[in-house]
C-alpha cells in the first residue's frame, strides 16, 4: 500500500504471530478553515467534529453520486449537513445508501432520497465513523459499540469496500499508534465455543474472549441472552489486554480460523481519514505514492 499523506486544517506478554508495523511517511498540508456558524439541528456536536463532518461532503460528494451513509454520531452530522446542501441545491440527485437504522433515519430527516444496499450497486463514495484508526496503515475497526437495530458488521463493510472512495471521520483520540481494546469477530452459532477457544488460543496471554450480549453484563458466555445478528451469527469481542502491535496481522489471523464468518476490521483498502482535532481539522489519506511535506 502507498504510504500515507495529511493535511492539516486549523479551525476556531506479546502474541509471536503479531509484528511491529513498519510507520509510513505522512505528508502534511496547513491552511485555515472559514468560520462557521454550527447548524441548528447539531447544537450540541464539536464544532471541530461538525467541522471534520461538513469538509468531508464539501471535499468529496459531487451531485449526481451515490453516496454511502454511515453510521455513529460524526456521520449523522454528515448525513444532516449533506441534507442541508441538498436543499439549498448545492448538491443535486444524490441517492444514500445507509448502514444502519439509524443512518436512514437521519437521512430521511433531511431529505436525502435512498436506495437498498445491492451486491452489484455502484458506489461513488461513503463515509463512516469508526472505533479507532491504527496510525500509519489506517487500517480500522468498526463494530464495537452496541449494533443499531438492522445494523450489519458485514454489509457495512461490503459497502464501504465497494465505495470507489472512503473516508473515515474520526476524533483524535481514534487515531492512534497506541491501540488497545477490542475487536468485534463474526463466528457461527452451532460451534461458537469451539472458534472462542481457537481465537483465545491464538491470542494467548495478550486478549479475553466474550460472547456479546444483547442486553445486560457481558461475559465470557453472553449471559443468558447471547446476541444474534441479523444473518443469525455470534459477535464474540475479542478484548486485548496487550498492545495491538499490528491490526493488519490480527485480521490475516482470524480469517484463516474455522467458525469465523468476518470480524470489524477494515484494512488494506485505499481510504481518507477526517481527523477532528482539539484546533482543527488533520486530512490523512494512504492514497498518495510519495509523501511530501507542504504548510500553507
Amino acid at each position: 500500500m502507498a504510504g500515507a499523506s495529511a493535511s492539516f486544517f486549523p479551525a476556531q506478554h506479546i502474541s509471536p504471530i503479531r509484528r511491529n508495523i513498519l510507520s509510513r511517511g505522512l505528508s502534511s498540508v496547513r491552511t485555515r478553515l472559514p468560520t462557521s456558524k454550527p447548524m441548528a439541528c447539531a447544537p450540541d456536536a464539536a464544532p471541530d467534529l461538525l467541522q471534520a463532518a461538513k469538509l468531508t461532503v464539501d471535499n468529496y460528494v459531487r451531485s449526481g453520486m451515490v453516496v454511502g451513509l454511515g453510521s455513529g454520531h460524526a456521520s449523522g452530522l454528515a448525513i444532516q449537513y449533506l441534507g442541508k446542501r441538498m436543499r439549498e441545491g448545492a448538491l443535486k440527485d444524490i441517492v444514500g445508501i445507509p448502514m444502519s437504522v439509524s443512518s436512514a433515519s437521519e437521512a430521511a430527516k433531511s431529505g436525502i432520497p435512498l436506495d437498498h444496499y445491492e451486491d452489484n450497486l455502484q458506489i461513488d463514495f461513503a463515509f463512516d465513523d469508526a472505533d479507532i484508526i491504527e496510525e500509519g496503515t489506517l487500517n480500522a475497526v468498526i463494530g464495537r459499540q452496541k449494533l443499531d437495530g438492522g445494523e450489519s458488521i458485514i454489509q457495512k463493510k461490503s459497502i464501504v469496500k465497494t465505495a470507489s472512495k472512503l473516508a473515515f471521520i474520526v476524533s483524535d483520540k481514534q487515531y492512534t499508534r497506541d491501540l488497545d481494546g477490542s475487536v468485534p469477530v463474526l463466528v457461527n452459532c452451532g460451534n461458537w465455543m469451539e472458534t472462542a477457544e481457537e481465537i483465545d488460543d491464538l491470542f494467548l496471554g495478550d486478549a479475553e474472549v466474550w460472547r456479546r450480549p444483547t442486553s445486560g453484563h457481558a461475559g465470557p458466555l453472553g449471559g443468558n441472552f447471547p446476541l444474534v445478528t441479523k444473518e443469525g451469527h455470534h459477535i464474540l469481542d475479542v478484548i486485548f489486554t496487550s498492545p495491538i502491535l499490528d491490526l493488519g496481522q490480527v485480521a490475516e489471523s482470524l480469517n484463516h480460523i474455522d467458525g469465523v464468518v468476518d470480524h470489524g476490521v477494515i484494512f488494506g483498502i485505499p481510504c481518507t481519514v477526517i481527523i477532528a482535532l482539539k484546533d482543527g481539522i488533520q486530512v490523512v489519506d494512504n492514497l498518495a505514492k510519495s509523501s511530501v511535506v507542504d504548510k500553507l
